[in-house]
């Protein structure tokens, strides 16, 4: 069992930085890929960004390749998502994921999730 906590969204302007940060429990979490989804009003959820369980291998959504980064402590049990050059279209509730695979991630079908954390980017 993992649990998942979010922390960091907030009101921003374009042009802007966050870090998220997701806080997991379980023993096992060095052993999970971990993801951030997101979720516009009126829109699906979607894929953002995933990494490997080992941190050594990452993905990402095209429309944040180049702006996002995430990152992951295990030691911390804790997973990142750096997003600059936020975009007013970036505003979503944030939720950090976890799943054994990472196919399950990007498939937007995770075993876990958190409660998620507000972005809002003002233009």
């Amino acid at each position: 069992q993992v649990q998942l906590v979010e922390s960091g969204g907030g009101l921003v302007q374009a042009g802007d930085s966050l870090r998220l940060s997701c806080a997991a429990s379980g023993r096992l979490f060095s052993s999970y890929a971990m993801g951030w989804l997101r979720q516009a009003p009126g829109k699906e959820r979607e894929f953002v960004a995933a990494i490997s369980w080992s941190g050594g291998s990452t993905y990402y959504a095209t429309s944040v390749k180049g702006r996002f980064t995430i990152s992951r402590d295990n030691a911390k049990n804790t997973v990142y998502l750096q997003m600059n050059s936020l975009e007013p279209e970036d505003t979503a509730v944030y939720y950090c994921a976890a799943d054994p695979a990472i196919a399950q991630l990007m498939g937007v079908t995770p075993t876990y999730w958190g409660q998620g954390t507000q972005v809002t980017v003002s233009s």
